[in-house]
């Protein structure tokens, strides 16, 4: 008999269906509030009058979407000031050097949405989805995400760096594989002065990185190499090579080449570090990370979220004795030690 069947009848109801058919309004009215920089803003409080002023919108449109963000919990309301919430303070005022909503761009970029929203049930009949993995090397949308979804990787960046400074040698060379917007290692370069990072990505993606690494103040000690981390020469004698947000695209085979691959690369006692979210082994918890597999079933052919079992299955096969986890606040993200 199911759960339904056997729930007391004040305990069912439609909420949970109804929240995940309209979910997607979610999206649009959070999108729409970064885009015309509503949180900016609002401030420490605004009327939807004085708001709209201010941004050039229509009043009604304005106070409706205010109205909705109070709804959803982005936004306070007394009489007929809005404000933020704390958390909204922290990640979507711009103001803030913890902003993250431009992350928005490419989450709900309409190459994204589609991949999502147009034929769902066929990444699941498949098994995964051409997705996004089947536009050029060259292509913008690889730009788009690098400098969008930056804003997820700079406080991990500074976790990770600093836990790598405290090391009894702290690497003086160091490969960023996937490298994207580069943050992970501008802050090895910032926290290790001796650092010398070489950032491997596509060419245009590495333009990014040089100008986010110039705006850091340590592009001097930058090299790059462009292309594919399967198919290119990395070089030799890294003390450190970070695979950060990466194996997640590919089924736990492609994980251990790639794997097997850094560790010629690699010093005599160089270290290979991997940052992924990793659910635990019943694969639905923590929320975020078992919630990746979802993410990755319907944007790449072969993608998944590793429990620590697969992570010690793909290091095995790439000849790695074991492996290491730990958690990398504030991001849901793990590390993973390769050892």
């Amino acid at each position: 008999m199911s759960s339904a069947q056997t729930a007391p009848v004040n305990e069912i109801s439609p909420a949970l269906l109804v929240d995940a058919m309209f979910a997607v309004r979610k999206t649009a009215a959070i999108k729409a509030a970064i885009e015309l920089d509503l949180f900016t803003v609002i401030g420490t409080g605004q009327t939807a009058k004085a708001a709209a002023s201010e941004m050039r919108c229509a009043e009604r449109g304005v106070r409706i979407l205010c109205d909705y963000l109070v709804v959803a919990g982005f936004l306070s309301k007394s009489g007929d000031v809005y404000a933020l919430t704390p958390s909204s303070a922290v990640f979507l005022d711009r103001h803030s050097p913890a902003y993250m909503g431009s992350a928005i761009d490419f989450v709900a970029a309409p190459q994204m949405l589609s991949l999502f929203l147009n034929d769902p049930a066929a990444c699941v009949r498949n098994g995964g989805a051409d997705g996004l993995a089947n536009l050029s090397p060259d292509n913008p949308v690889w730009v788009r995400f690098a400098r969008a979804m930056g804003a997820f990787t700079g406080g991990a960046g500074r976790t990770l760096a600093a836990d790598v400074a405290a090391w009894p040698q702290p690497p003086s060379k160091v490969l960023d594989i996937a490298a994207g917007p580069g943050y992970f290692g501008i802050e090895i370069a910032r926290a290790i002065p001796k650092a010398r990072i070489v950032a491997l990505d596509w060419k245009p993606v590495l333009e990014l990185t040089r100008e986010n690494a110039t705006a850091s103040g340590v592009a001097d000690r930058f090299s790059f190499i462009a292309g594919s981390a399967f198919d290119v020469d990395w070089g030799s004698d890294y003390d450190l090579i970070m695979l950060p947000n990466f194996l997640h695209h590919f089924d736990i085979a492609g994980c251990a080449e790639l794997l097997k691959k850094a560790r010629p690369s690699l010093s005599a006692n160089g270290k290979l570090i991997a940052v992924e979210f990793v659910p635990n082994e019943d694969r639905v918890s923590p929320d975020f990370p078992a919630a990746f597999a979802f993410e990755m079933l319907a944007t790449t052919p072969k993608g998944d979220a590793y429990t620590a079992s697969n992570l010690r299955e793909m290091a095995s096969m790439a000849g790695f004795r074991d492996i290491s986890i730990s958690p990398l606040p504030p991001s849901p993200a793990s590390v993973i030690v390769f050892e």
